[in-house]
């Protein structure tokens, strides 16, 4: 059976999104995103699922990091999306009004951050690893106050009593989820339906007036979509950043391949991390 990483432990979303899409794959949890980029980069895994953009909090910088700047050799090669819905957890049934600690992943403590100040404004907001991390951590504490924001599965999984459900503040919240594989193997192209590509690039002009508009210019003149732009710190000094992009089309059509290479031109460094089928748009029903 192939295997493939996600952040664990299990009873996460990447658990929960990865046997929804792949229950074929044997799933290995590792304890941080970096961990399951890296897993791929190095050899240890044959695939890995990341998310790398949440509708609410945006993108995902560990995943987006880690595929910059320490995984030269990781490809995207699938895309999913899988909504998101989370519960508040604890080892015991409580009211909201005696909880003094809520518990989870910043990512999902931000996506919940208007419920948590409307529901529970008494209760200290602390991170952990992933929300299963933290629904585990809260139900082994029988005698404490405090309770985890993570998927119901995790509930059950590590016996917490659910306490308040439908907890995110946008019924509409989904991850964007990236199938990762070595660019050493053999990556199969966009299949059947829409393609989209990813790229990250830069550049010593960043800084400099009009450098970014000439970047992008090269897909503007060429009449190609960009779905989405990013900026990230290139971690070289206060001012200089990478560009994450994604577009529609692949880069099998000319004038993808045209408008990257024109790029080229502008930029220190342009790399394609995937060329891919489309997610279908929206948020899948549960």
């Amino acid at each position: 059976m192939s295997r493939a990483a996600y952040l664990g432990p299990p009873g996460t979303f990447s658990d929960e999104a990865l046997s929804a899409a792949a229950p074929e794959l044997e799933g290995v949890p590792l304890a941080t995103l970096r961990d399951v980029v890296l897993s791929v980069q190095e050899g240890r895994l044959e695939r890995a699922l990341a998310p790398v953009e949440n509708a609410l909090e945006g993108g995902v910088d560990p995943v987006l990091d880690a595929l910059a700047l320490e995984a030269p050799e990781v490809a995207l090669i699938g895309e999913l999306v899988h909504p998101v819905r989370y519960c508040l957890a604890g080892a015991r049934p409580l009211d909201l009004a005696e909880l003094d600690t809520i518990l989870s992943h910043p990512q999902a403590t931000g996506q919940c951050a208007r419920w948590l100040a409307q529901s529970v404004p008494q209760a200290a907001v602390m991170p952990a690893a992933s929300t299963a991390d933290a629904v585990r951590e809260v139900a082994r504490d029988q005698a404490g106050a405090r309770a985890a924001i993570g998927t119901r599965v995790a509930a059950e999984l590590y016996g917490a009593a659910v306490l308040a459900e439908e907890i995110e503040d946008d019924p509409g919240n989904a991850t964007r989820f990236a199938w990762l594989a070595h660019t050493a193997e053999d990556v199969p192209a966009p299949s059947d339906g829409p393609a989209k590509t990813a790229l990250l690039f830069w550049g010593a002009g960043s800084s400099g007036p009009g450098w970014l508009v000439a970047c992008l210019d090269e897909f503007a003149r060429r009449a190609i979509n960009l779905t989405r732009i990013e900026s990230r710190p290139l971690r070289r000094g206060l001012g200089e950043y990478m560009f994450f992009l994604d577009l529609e089309g692949s880069t099998a059509d000319p004038a993808v391949a045209a408008a990257v290479d024109g790029l080229r031109a502008h930029a220190d460094l342009v790399r394609v991390l995937g060329s891919f089928r489309a997610a279908p748009r929206g948020v899948p029903a549960r």
